[in-house]
């Protein structure tokens, strides 16, 4: 959804923020539950693969210290290497997006 609308969610301390779109279809939704609780994962496992599945749907763009990163390869590779910091703001920021987009989404 190239077009879709997108809001900025910015940390508390200026330095990092993403861009979410504020569409998710049906489908991804359903996609999404299945990932989160996936059986054959372990929990944790399967907690990380749908934080990743609903930063690759959400996440437009993620600018941290003025840089930003785009593309959906390139912000996955990011994610994969932030600090522990840098996760954290990213999960707060999906939690906090759902919440107010997608209230029947169970966020990670």
């Amino acid at each position: 959804m190239p077009d879709a609308p997108t809001e900025r969610i910015t940390s508390a301390d200026g330095t990092q923020a993403l861009d979410l779109r504020t569409v998710l279809k049906p489908k991804t939704r359903a996609a999404y539950a299945a990932a989160l609780h996936d059986q054959s994962a372990s929990r944790d496992d399967a907690w990380h693969r749908a934080v990743e599945f609903l930063f690759e749907r959400l996440v437009v763009c993620w600018e941290i210290s003025g840089v930003p990163t785009e593309g959906q390869r390139d912000l996955l590779l990011r994610l994969r290497a932030a600090t522990q910091d840098e996760r954290r703001f990213v999960r707060d920021a999906l939690r906090t997006h759902c919440a107010e987009w997608f209230p029947d989404v169970e966020a990670p």
